[in-house]
């Protein structure tokens, strides 16, 4: 797979993973990688003087990456340094955020020999051969991608129901859920395979329960309800007990019927950008680095007329502001935002004329309408989450679909 191996140190017995995330620590405060000592890396320091190949009689690891700017072009200055730590930090520091690449270069270009020209170090994979130098990225990767069933879940709830039964011309069911649903990774039925959505991947193979969370279909409250209702007018009913002949075929024999459905934000996880620290072709979530706001905004300060927004000031300290890209070896946060729920109420009234000349033949009408009160509710798996993007939060897709309605006339027989 194209993830780098966890590789430990058999000496330190530190692994890999726990290694680059410490050096990444000091150089996302900008620190210069001559400034840099083994010190101010801690225990992990030991694991690049372990794990990268021994320098040569007289010769220094280049550095460059991560050296002050001398001059106003920009350029860094190029030189060497006898401290594996150092050698490390600069290759890793050059590649803040992309760590991935990082260690691929380590593994297949190697750091050049300041002083000798043409020598190259690389990581020291315990071999006794010279030519084999990729101890962190498989060579032989055949897929990006690769299925397991490995996963666990759980799901708890306390589920209500009310029921009547049809008593006088009324019927209905009443549910309440309150649950929660926890996995490693999940989609939701409403998301296709090749659009929106997480698509169930997991960020880093070595340690997938990272990505622990509410699953992408949690609900916390569900409500929904349906009812049949012969509305009390026409022959026997309450009102107009005694119709019969027209009067009865105008007024009897209505019926109106509901269903109703409530719920509370589906979660969406906040993307990592153009980041690849822990995974070489998943970039991973976000961190989650301060309080979070949410409620839907139309036309926030900032973007194009018609935005609509999951957050009340997305490029702000309580939007996007809160996230930021994740460490080497973490998977970042998972489902920690909620969005808009569902809401849909439908409805239907029907009225059924016997026909006088055979029992068995009927003539039926129908009104029904789809989302009545026309509620819009937005798909949390269409909001653009990642935090490179300068339209941050914006929902593009519907949950709800417009009102609709249709008439229907029906013989039976």
């Amino acid at each position: 797979m194209a993830q780098p191996l966890d590789l430990v140190d058999p000496k330190s017995h530190i692994d890999y993973y726990t290694a680059v995330q410490a050096l990444a620590k000091v150089y996302r405060t900008g620190v210069p990688t001559q400034n840099v000592t083994p010190a101010m890396i801690g225990p992990t320091a030991v694991y690049w003087t372990n794990m990268l190949q021994a320098l040569q009689p007289g010769g220094a690891y280049r550095i460059k990456r991560c050296t002050p700017v001398i001059n106003s072009q920009g350029d860094h200055l190029v030189t060497g340094t006898v401290d594996p730590v150092q050698a490390a930090y600069d290759l890793f520091c050059g590649f803040n955020a992309n760590e991935t690449t990082a260690i691929q270069i380590l593994d297949q270009n190697g750091i050049p020999d300041f002083n000798n020209a043409g020598v190259q170090y690389y990581g020291n994979c315990g071999d006794t051969n010279p030519d084999i130098h990729n101890c962190f990225v498989n060579p032989q990767y055949a897929s990006l991608y690769a299925w397991r069933s490995v996963g666990t879940a759980a799901y708890n709830a306390l589920q209500v129901n009310l029921r009547r039964r049809m008593t006088h011309g009324v019927q209905f069911d009443l549910n309440y859920t309150y649950s929660k649903s926890i996995d490693l990774e999940s989609d939701a039925e409403r998301v296709d395979l090749l659009g929106t959505g997480s698509l169930g991947l997991i960020i880093n193979a070595w340690r997938p329960k990272q990505l622990r969370a509410v699953s992408d279909f949690d609900l916390r409250h569900q409500i929904n309800a349906n009812w049949i209702a012969e509305l009390p007018f026409g022959k026997g009913k309450h009102f107009g007990h005694g119709a019969h002949g027209v009067s009865e075929a105008l007024i009897g024999g209505w019926q109106l019927t509901g269903l109703a459905r409530w719920t509370s934000g589906f979660p969406v996880s906040i993307g990592n950008g153009a980041a690849w620290a822990t995974n070489w072709n998943l970039s991973g979530n976000a961190l989650q680095v301060g309080q979070v706001v949410t409620g839907l905004t139309k036309d926030p300060a900032g973007y194009p007329a018609g935005s609509v927004n999951m957050f009340p000031n997305p490029q702000g300290s309580t939007g996007i502001g809160a996230f930021d890209k994740n460490l080497p070896g973490d998977s970042g946060i998972r489902n920690s935002v909620r969005g808009n729920g569902f809401a849909g109420l439908d409805m239907g009234l029907s009225k059924r004329w016997q026909m006088p000349w055979k029992e068995s033949h009927g003539l039926q009408f129908r009104w029904e309408v789809f989302n009545v009160l026309n509620l819009t509710r937005f798909d949390v798996q269409t909001v653009t989450t990642s935090i490179d993007s300068g339209s941050f939060g914006n929902y593009s897709g519907l949950l709800t679909n417009p009102r609709v309605m249709q008439f229907a006339l029906r013989y039976e027989f």
